[in-house]
């Protein structure tokens, strides 16, 4: 059964600090983006009303933030270290952004089983290819 939309945004927030295992695509992006219309929601009511809830929510979103994009390092087999190389500008932004846009590895790899449950295609040695 296909999981909708807000079931995937509510994924990383089940997984609030989890540093380990993987995140598919999908849980990653609809993660991103209802957090960005949500910051951006509550920074206009911020403009609108004086009150500082843009900055209460970023604080509640950016650990959960920082956990689902470790764990999609991980389906792409990086370690979540590589994370820091955000920190380079421009840069280091995109190459975090080309990660996050890949596939996750077929199967299971360092960090854990493949969170779709595919298995790796076993190559007969005997065939060509």
């Amino acid at each position: 059964m296909e999981r909708t939309r807000t079931e995937w945004m509510r994924e990383p927030l089940k997984k609030y600090a989890q540093f380990t295992g993987r995140s598919t695509r999908p849980e990653y992006w609809w993660y991103a983006l209802y957090a960005f219309v949500a910051f951006v929601a509550a920074s206009t009511y911020d403009l609108i009303s004086g009150l500082k809830i843009g900055l209460i929510l970023i604080g509640a979103l950016v650990l959960p933030g920082i956990a689902v994009t470790v764990r999609r390092l991980h389906d792409v087999g990086r370690s979540g270290w590589w994370l820091l190389i955000g920190l380079i500008p421009l840069v280091g932004t995109g190459i975090l952004l080309w990660w996050n846009c890949q596939p996750g590895t077929i199967g299971p790899n360092r960090f854990g089983p493949d969170p779709k449950g595919r298995d790796p295609v076993i190559k007969n040695p005997h065939l060509p290819g």
